[in-house]
């Protein structure tokens, strides 16, 4: 056998010993959701309409309860077979970016279905010019000002997250 095939048998065994039990990934995602939400609602006590905070909690619930089954299956992969340190720091970085993304997402989403309203026709080069630099700006903004919504809460959660996974047996 070369390298090269003993490499393409190997992929799909790690790609199923990183996916995580579904109980553990449905509840982590709820639990991950609720103190997502949490955070936002700390941080958003005195902002707005109670209507436009609910709005943002549930848009960082969501982001939070759909990044954490795909947060723990890439620091799964990214640290199997690897020591406590390198699953820390692979259940940091992931959780973190699959939270920040899917969230980022969410709200571009959003943010781009709120002006379609005044973009040209869908599919045009006009529009297609118009959705790409809309959703930048709506991430740029998300990172802006959206980010720090994450703190103090979600950082310390993302802490203890990331010492649970690398307490977990390889």
């Amino acid at each position: 056998m070369t390298p090269h095939a003993a490499t393409r048998s190997r992929a799909p065994n790690c790609i199923r010993r990183a996916l995580p039990r579904w109980q553990t990934a449905l509840f982590g995602a709820l639990l991950w959701a609720m103190t997502m939400g949490a955070s936002v609602l700390v941080n958003l006590d005195a902002w707005e309409t109670p209507e436009k905070i609910r709005t943002v909690s549930l848009l960082f619930a969501s982001g939070g309860a759909l990044g954490f089954p795909v947060g723990l299956f890439a620091a799964r992969l990214f640290s199997l077979g690897r020591h406590r340190e390198v699953a820390f720091a692979a259940a940091f970085v992931c959780l973190a970016a699959a939270t920040m993304g899917l969230t980022g997402g969410l709200f571009a989403l959003q943010y781009r279905s709120y002006y379609a309203e005044w973009h040209a026709p869908a599919f045009t080069l006009t529009w297609a010019f118009q959705f790409v630099f809309t959703t930048l700006v709506a991430l740029y903004q998300f990172v802006v000002l959206g980010i720090r919504l994450y703190f103090p809460i979600g950082f310390v959660a993302l802490f203890a997250a990331s010492v649970w996974f690398a307490r977990q047996r390889r």
